[in-house]
């Protein structure tokens, strides 16, 4: 776990000192901004939007001497929606995210190389005149839509499928939003459920939860940091990275998810997306070396295709 705390702490690092560059140095990076598509500079109460993206990436080999799939096709697709609200001291950031992907190939067959679906609501009261504390209650939702398998060669295992796991987290603490780009909500009181609704899986004693039960209740700390920018004119970031604490069971091994989108316009609708998810579970008990022990789940995925934006619309009066 050392291993994995050190990148974990390079990683909030990265997050962090990125995001104090654009406080410090802004008039260094206002030539990364169009100023005249700032929607932050209106004043506003309801804002929201969003951007669909779809990667088709297909392969062939024919006589190749090498060797290889004689056919690979992959689809991965993504959408991210959000509304914000904001009145007097009040704020509601509202997140809706849904990753899925599929893959097929003439060796191995068809299969699911995607699959996740996160919801995120979060309130804060302002505390001070600087506009940057806010007292908040945030709530989380994370799971999948279809079944999921682990492969040994061409042996398939029974691994996950809807609300098998699930993740559900409600936390009260404080919010750091120095701008509407970066975000740091760090909390000492937090509840998480973890779901096992499918009864095989629940026998199994998979992702944490007893052998026969299907939910688990912890309790402990939570930090979470969010962060959006545009590296350069057509090159955006979107990242978030959640941390949690148990303190009933080994409160030193800290629960990792972080989440990273590039987005790389080429043109109107084309553009190259580069994903990273980083997991870590101190619960989840993953077959290595003939044993099974927790392990770092990283999943990467890049490809060219289809982004749409929805373009921030912005009221006073409702959504």
């Amino acid at each position: 776990m050392k291993n994995y705390s050190l990148i974990l702490a390079l990683l909030l690092l990265a997050n962090i000192t990125t995001a104090q560059e654009i406080t410090v140095r802004k008039l260094s990076t206002e030539v990364f901004r169009d100023v005249k598509k700032e929607v932050d500079t209106i004043p506003w109460t309801w804002k929201r939007g969003g951007m669909v993206n779809a990667n088709l990436s297909q392969g062939s080999l024919s006589n190749w001497a090498a060797g290889g799939d004689q056919f690979s096709l992959s689809l991965n697709t993504y959408f991210n929606y959000f509304v914000f609200h904001k009145k007097g001291r009040q704020s509601w950031d509202n997140s809706l995210e849904f990753n899925l992907g599929f893959m097929q190939t003439s060796s191995l067959g068809s299969r699911k190389n995607d699959d996740r679906f996160d919801i995120l609501s979060k309130y804060g009261y302002k505390i001070d005149t600087a506009n940057r504390w806010y007292l908040s209650a945030l709530a989380n939702f994370r799971t999948q839509f279809f079944d999921g398998y682990t492969y040994s060669g061409s042996k398939a295992t029974f691994a996950s499928t809807l609300l098998s796991p699930a993740y559900a987290l409600v936390s009260v603490g404080m919010d750091y939003k120095p701008h509407s780009r970066f975000s740091l909500f760090v909390s000492p009181l937090t509840s998480r459920w973890v779901i096992v609704a499918n009864q095989r899986l629940s026998d199994s004693g998979m992702y944490g939860v007893p052998r026969g039960e299907h939910v688990h209740h912890e309790f402990g700390a939570y930090l979470s940091v969010n962060y959006t920018t545009n590296i350069a004119k057509n090159v955006t970031y979107k990242g978030r990275t959640d941390l949690f604490s148990n303190y009933r069971n080994k409160p030193e091994n800290i629960d990792i998810f972080m989440t990273n989108v590039f987005s790389f316009k080429i043109n109107r609708f084309l553009s190259a997306t580069y994903n990273l998810d980083l997991i870590y579970d101190d619960d989840v008990k993953l077959f290595r070396d003939s044993k099974t022990s927790p392990a770092l789940q990283i999943k990467s995925l890049i490809g060219i295709g289809f982004l749409m934006r929805f373009a921030p619309v912005i009221s006073n009066t409702g959504t």
